[in-house]
């Protein structure tokens, strides 16, 4: 990947959240290509409960409309419902990565 903007989620959960918001990943992830996005990295914790996202766009206009996406905002409900509690950040890198294509 090359320039761009690169974001980083962490959601953590609850036992009981889960289900649900591994219900909305699976509607709302596919939907990254469709808007110039991929996912670089989807890292979980062994309890589940933890999961991390590193997540590439082309520019910030592809990123805002994968955020209005609506097959995203259709499987919100999920998210809302697990009650994940989500951190966003837009984060650059600081030296050149050997592994970055």
């Amino acid at each position: 990947m090359s320039a761009g903007r690169v974001y980083v989620l962490v959601a953590r959960l609850s036992a009981e959240g889960v289900e649900l918001f591994n219900r909305y990943e699976d509607a709302a992830l596919p939907r990254l290509a469709a808007h110039g996005g991929a996912l670089q990295r989807r890292l979980r914790s062994a309890d589940a409960r933890t999961e991390v996202h590193l997540v590439w766009f082309p520019d910030e206009a592809s990123f805002e409309a994968y955020r209005a996406d609506p097959e995203r905002a259709a499987a919100q409900p999920w998210l809302v419902e697990s009650g994940a509690a989500c951190e966003l950040l837009q984060l650059e890198d600081v030296v050149p990565s050997p592994h970055r294509a």
